[in-house]
Parts: C-alpha cells; structure tokens; sequence
C-alpha cells in the first residue's frame, strides 16, 4: 500500500500509466534510496522542455525499445528528477507541474510557492 504523500500534503496520486512512469515504473513519483535523481516532480511535457532535456544530454523523444520506452510527445506525463526541473526553471522552460502527483520530497530542492506558480491546471487548462 502506497502511503506516500504528495506536496500538498494529500495522498500521492498516479502520474501516468501511459507512458508508464516513476523510478520504480508504477506510475507514480515514489522514491527511495536507490532513486538517487528523485524522480519526483509530476510534470506534463511540451517541446519545449523535450528540446531543452535532449541538449542537456538526456533524450526524453527518442524511442528506446531496449528499455521499452516509447519515447515522450507534448502532452504526456513524466516523473522529473527534482533538480532537472529545477534547471529547467532557470533555463526558462519548467513543464507545468501536477502538484498532487508530485512527491513530498520534491519540496527538499524545489519550494511549495515555486511548485505552486508552476502548477498545471486554470493556466494550462484543465486538468486531465
């Protein structure tokens, strides 16, 4: 049973099934000691963030079979390393964040009101 909760204090909510998401591929932004990034940040994807992640080096697009990974589009959900969001914030170009599928443990590197102007939802539409 999932007992972790999320940056707003509630139950941690699933991120995506499709792609499947998480450290530990359960779909949601759990993490433990062996998650040494904290892929802890919910964020729904848009090219401009996939362009900035392939230039930093790591390539979120591209299809990898091998590791069946289909590779992500806009619109899709992601569990983001903390400090890769946050890189993306200084760069510009932060995703819009799903604060109740976001991880407790992301408010160690990123703070509730920085998550919170970020927040996916009346800006960004409706959430789905």
């Amino acid at each position: 049973m999932n007992t972790s909760k999320n940056v707003l204090g509630g139950a941690l909510l699933a991120c995506s099934y499709s792609p499947l998401t998480g450290f530990y591929r359960t779909g949601c932004c759990e993490t433990g000691q062996d998650d040494l990034g904290r892929h802890v940040v919910c964020v729904k994807v848009d090219a401009a963030f996939l362009e900035f992640s392939r230039r930093a080096g790591n390539d979120l697009s591209t299809p990898r079979p091998e590791y069946r990974f289909a590779g992500l589009k806009p619109g899709d959900r992601w569990c983001l390393c903390a400090l890769r969001w946050k890189e993306a914030l200084e760069a510009g170009v932060a995703p819009p964040v799903i604060l109740e599928a976001t991880h407790e443990a992301a408010l160690r590197v990123i703070d509730l009101e920085t998550l919170k102007a970020h927040a996916y939802g009346a800006a960004h539409g409706p959430s789905a």
